[in-house]
């Protein structure tokens, strides 16, 4: 028995090795989502530089590894492929359009950044971080409608949902449905009843209620949630090896104290 145990734990550990060259020679889903990450970055640093070209080379390069990685099995929902495909084909279309001016490109691609973020990042995702110009912007608004400043009013609110519809991508990927539906018919509201939202100077209860969602999204905290499965794989194997330690150790330790009880016995019968 002692030696099926010790057998088992040698090939174990001979077995460790060619295990993990063969994983290494695969990319892992977290590899690849690494490596879409770092694109989506350097297409957006190519863009503030006016580098169209080559952030479409990149944008190109992007679309191929996002397919090969869906197509190897990737960890990719519905939402996902879709989310990711449409900010995609956005930012192409931004980069490639001559009319569209340098502003509007930049907020199709940090749209396309920020949702490729929020897919890769199992922290605290970058788009929480326009939580600064998107809160200035919307109490600016309030603020024009309490001066009773009609343009200032229309030109604040245009420049929150310009805000919002860079985010909100990320929004559908990060938010639960309930709180992004309700979030989204609010801001929805304030588009569409911006005149009633002006003429009664805020007192309407959607304009409270608006800076309160969007203050409760933002201050929500992302946590890396560990994988089950992995942890049963991490538990299960290790309990064998200690297990098989274990057994081995004591049958070790009955073995010498064995040979010390012969040996007493035989000073003794001298």
């Amino acid at each position: 028995m002692k030696a099926k145990l010790v057998m088992l734990l040698m090939i174990l550990i001979l077995l460790l090795p060619i295990s993990y060259s063969v994983y290494a020679d695969q990319k892992s889903p977290a590899k690849e989502l690494d490596e879409l990450d770092t694109l989506s970055d350097e297409v957006l640093q190519l863009v503030r530089s006016e580098r169209y070209e080559d952030a479409k080379k990149i944008l190109d390069y992007f679309s191929n590894q996002f397919s090969s990685a869906t197509v190897n099995g990737s960890a990719f929902t519905l939402d996902e492929r879709r989310i990711l495909t449409g900010t995609h084909d956005e930012a192409v279309e931004a980069i490639t359009n001559p009319s569209i001016n340098n502003d509007e490109r930049i907020n199709s691609v940090t749209k396309f950044r920020l949702a490729v973020d929020a897919v890769s990042s199992g922290e605290q995702p970058l788009w929480t971080q326009m939580e600064e110009p998107v809160m200035t912007t919307y109490r600016d608004m309030k603020d024009a409608i309490i001066s009773e400043d009609k343009e200032r009013f229309n030109e604040k609110l245009d420049s929150f949902l310009s805000l919002y519809q860079i985010i909100h991508p990320s929004l559908k990927l990060d938010v639960s449905t309930t709180q992004f539906q309700e979030l989204n018919s609010l801001v929805e509201f304030m588009n569409t009843y911006r005149l009633q939202v002006f003429n009664q100077k805020g007192q309407l209860e959607e304009v409270s209620q608006l800076e309160g969602e969007l203050q409760d999204v933002f201050n929500q905290l992302y946590e890396d949630e560990a994988d089950p499965s992995l942890w049963w794989v991490i538990i299960s194997t290790g309990s064998i090896i200690i297990l098989t330690l274990s057994y081995v150790g004591w049958r070790k330790y009955l073995g010498d104290k064995a040979e010390k009880r012969q040996a007493k016995q035989k000073r003794d019968n001298i």
